[in-house]
This record gives C-alpha cells, structure tokens and sequence, in this order.
C-alpha cells in the first residue's frame, strides 16, 4: 500500500515539474510591483529556520514521511510590512502556487512549511510588535509574534495582567489563538480564541480587514476555525485577564499501579468540576530508573491564590492526594509558565527564545475529548502499552469552568458542555527511517484504537491544534465539502458547515488551503 502510495506522489511530482516557477519568476513577479524585493528574504537550502522545521514536525503517513527536502517551498518569505505581504499574495495568485504562513512552528503536522504542491512560506518572524493597553486590558499582537514575547510583554507591564492561552513560549501566537488555544487558566477565563475583540486580517486580493469591514461571520470562523483558511491573520486585539499578584503551583509525582489508577479515576471525577481557579492536569509518561522502564504519572497544577486557599479546598475536594503546604510554591502568573515548563528559577528572559528544536525528535501526535470517566482497569491497560516504548505521552487538561460556559455554537471551537477532558498522545523518536517511523505510529494507532469505546463519538473529537493528518485531508482545490467532513466534524463538530459558507464568501476559489483547509461551500 505504500509503494502504491509513493508511486503515486512520485508521479503527481513529476507533473507539477515542468509548471513550478522558479526563485527567479517569482521575485521577477515581486519586481514588478516593488522597487526592491530583496526585502522579501529569499529560501536557501541551508535555512536554519527551515531545517530545524523539518527535526521537528510530525511525520504524517499522508505526507508518505518522505524526506521533505524534497518539497521546499520555492521561496521562504520574511515580510517586513504588511504591504510586502500584500505583494507575496498577488505574485502567489498570478503564479499558481500556494501560501503556507508561519507564525511560530509548532505544527504538529507540518501543513505551515510543508506542501506536495509548488509553495511558498511567509514566515511572519518579522512581525511581532505586541501593544499593551492597561485602560483597556487589552493588547494588539502582531501574529508572527510567540506567546513567549507575549508574556514577557505582559510581565514586563503588569503585575496582575495575564493572557489566557498555552505553556509553551515558543508557540506561534497566529496558530495558536486560531485553533483555540488550550492554557492553565483556561478554567477562570477561557480559551485564547474566547478572548479576541478583534482581528485584521489580508484575504485572497490584499485588502486587509477589521472585524467591522470583514464583518461578524468571518471573525467568528477566525477564533476556533484555523485563520489560514480564510488569509493572513496580521494581527490580534485580545482581552487580558487579571490574575492575582502570587499564584501557586505545585507537582505531585506517582509511579503508576493499583493506587495511581484510583487517583487518575478520582481526577477524572473533579478535573472538570473543580473552582475554577485550579487547573489540575495529568501527565503519563515512562523514565528508566534502575536500568529498568517505568511507567509515571504527574499532576501538576496551578491555583489563582495564595497556598492558605488552595489547602482547604484541595483537602475537601481531592483529599486522596495528600497535598501539604511545603509541596506548594507561590510565585508571581509568569514564572508559573516557567514552572509547567520545568524551567522554574531560570531568567524570564528565557521566554523569548523562539528556537524550533526539540532534542532533534520525530513525533506522531493525536487527541481525542472525553465525556465520562474512564474505567479504572484502561489505565491498567495503558501502563502496560508505555512499557513497550521509550518515549510515549498522555497529556489529560481539564475542562469545565469558562468553557463549558460558552455555547459550541458561539466560536467554531465545539467541545465544550459535556467534556470533562481533553487528552493528547504523543509517541517521539530520534532516527527517522521509515522502519522507525512505521513502528512508533502503528504503536499510536493501536492505542488510539483501544481507546475508542471510551472517549467521545458520533464524531469522535479531536482538537485542532493537535492537527492529525490520519483523520484524513483535503488534497486541493477539487476536494468537495463532503468529502471533508470526515475530519472537519472531528475538529468543528456542527460548526464545519458554517465555516464552509464563510469560506465561500471570502476564498470563493479556495487559494488559501493546505491538506485539512476549509473547502468553500458555495
């Protein structure tokens, strides 16, 4: 099946061979509309930004997991203004080749700088102005900006001003607000996508519109409904959420067996219910202690309060775990970012490195949401299935709280009243031969399958920014409505309808797409 399958990309490659324009059409195009497109830095085969892309993107079977040096982009872009995009655009169109924009580069499928068709990349790096506004609470943030250079902004500002979206700085605030945007306070204030007031966006012919001139259908399809189906997000106005002063976060370690499946099933029970103010994630993972593999599990937590709060409530809501004072710690909301990266006493400074690599590993990643507890004896199952590899991963994120507050009609992001959690898997490896590859991905899909009785249906979930290729994709301009919805209503439930029918309006001839973009319904 899969020589059939690379006999065929080899085939579509050598068609598009003749057709592809070259580096020089390209900036001849950008010529005739620019008196200097050297502004517009050029691709290079030793792109450091581009190499260090590749270590680190997920090796989808539907992107055959070649060697994707294979499949550069004809020319990586760095805009410096917005009217430069503008210029990429319109040469994009008059050439026929796609734009993949990126913003950050955690993409867990690579669709941002990957393509099996002639592309381009407007790497937005040079775009990252953030404004503060503290009347207001609130901040407009250039998309090529990380969430690390949010923060950083943000602390160096205020004391009791936040941002609710993810842990991890070097994620691209672009991708990430437009997909949802999963984060520690999520519970208290929502997700990030909640909390955007408005938007600029550049669409299909370079005019760049506000949430008043794009109107409240398009800027309700860009919080929740991937932004690069529709253009190029520019910027975002968010809300900024107030925090207290000192928050507290502590970590709780378990080797996993009997007890350890009692306390995630008693977890399973609360995460979702608790105040609020505490977010309690689980973490499953393996180490090697003593020469021999052993499955762990972490609950690491983060409570808007002083320990003297969070004591009580923990001893009268989730007593089993025995939490005490000295195993808290108070620090002020930034350094609790540092702290769920284990990274606690480092310089704050260490929130604005944007560097891609990740220990150089291969990773296949999948999510799915869960509606009711699940049995005790899977997680049985499930430590015995880590013991089999080196480096698998659970992540379970509690939802509830502001979320579930929120209609799944109100933003294209769906899972919200009636889910407890949201659960990432994750299997990572270092060689990348198609051996490898194969070995660590079956392992994942047999899990995957395992879990299916227990998680959500009628469709399953799956949450996009967790972006899963193995759902199935929308391979160009051809691909019908339909056809997609095999993974559009995993990811938007009821909501992929309408954001076909905003699609239409706004990208009629479906320019902006990748291998799961929106189709136009027309």
């Amino acid at each position: 099946m899969r020589d059939l399958a690379l006999c065929l990309f080899v085939f579509i490659l050598a068609k598009h061979v003749s057709s592809v324009p070259t580096k020089e059409q390209f900036q001849s195009c950008l010529s005739t509309i620019s008196r200097n497109p050297n502004n517009l830095t050029k691709h290079t085969s030793d792109s450091r930004l581009y190499t260090a892309s590749l270590k680190t993107s997920s090796p989808s079977s539907n992107f055959l997991n070649l060697n994707f040096t294979s499949l550069k982009p004809i020319l990586t872009l760095k805009p410096k203004s917005e009217s430069e995009i503008k210029k990429a655009i319109l040469c994009s169109k008059k050439l026929g080749v796609q734009v993949r924009t990126l913003s950050g580069g955690h993409d867990y499928e690579g669709l941002s700088y990957l393509s099996l068709t002639p592309f381009i990349i407007i790497d937005l790096v040079n775009l990252r102005t953030i404004t503060i506004n503290l009347t207001e609470e609130t901040a407009w943030i250039q998309s090529g900006a990380t969430l690390g250079e949010l923060y950083y902004k943000i602390a160096k500002t205020s004391k009791v001003h936040a941002f609710a979206a993810g842990i991890c700085p070097s994620v691209g605030v672009g991708g990430h607000i437009s997909g949802g945007g999963f984060g520690t306070i999520m519970r208290k204030h929502g997700l990030a996508s909640d909390n955007v007031v408005d938007a600029r966006l550049m669409d299909v012919n370079g005019r760049i519109l506000d949430r008043r001139t794009m109107g409240e259908d398009l800027f309700w399809a860009l919080r929740g409904g991937g932004a690069a189906s529709f253009g190029v997000v520019l910027s975002w106005k968010v809300k900024l959420a107030r925090v207290p002063e000192k928050v507290t976060c502590f970590i709780s370690q378990h080797p996993m067996g009997a007890s350890m499946n009692k306390l995630v099933h008693r977890w399973q029970s609360i995460g979702a219910e608790l105040d609020q103010n505490l977010f309690i994630r689980v973490i499953i993972d393996n180490s090697v202690e003593g020469g021999q593999r052993r499955v762990k599990t972490t609950f690491q937590a983060l409570f808007l309060g002083g320990v003297d709060k969070l004591i009580p409530l923990m001893n009268q809501k989730f007593p089993e775990i025995g939490l005490r004072a000295q195993d808290c710690s108070e620090m002020s909301w930034i350094e609790s970012i540092m702290f769920f990266n284990w990274k606690s006493g480092q310089p704050l400074e260490t929130m604005l490195n944007r560097d891609l690599r990740y220990e150089d590993l291969y990773f296949k990643a999948k999510s799915d949401f869960v509606q009711k507890p699940v049995p005790e004896n899977v997680f049985e199952e499930v430590t015995k299935r880590f013991l089999e590899k080196e480096t698998p991963l659970m992540i379970l994120e509690p939802l509830g709280g502001k979320i579930s507050e929120v209609s799944e009609s109100e933003s294209p992001y769906p899972h919200r009243r009636g889910n407890i959690y949201n659960i990432q898997y994750m299997v990572k490896w270092r060689v990348n031969t198609v051996e490898e590859m194969n070995r660590h991905v079956t392992w994942m899909i047999m899990l995957y399958d395992y879990m299916t009785p227990y998680v959500s249906s009628s469709p399953r979930g799956a949450y996009l920014n967790y972006r899963d290729l193995d759902l199935g994709n929308n391979t160009g301009s051809k691909t019908s409505f339909e056809d997609a919805r095999v993974w559009g209503e995993k990811y938007y439930r009821g909501n992929f309808k309408k954001l076909g029918l905003v699609k239409g309006k706004i990208d009629p001839t479906n320019f902006f797409r990748n291998e799961q973009s929106i189709p136009p319904l027309l």
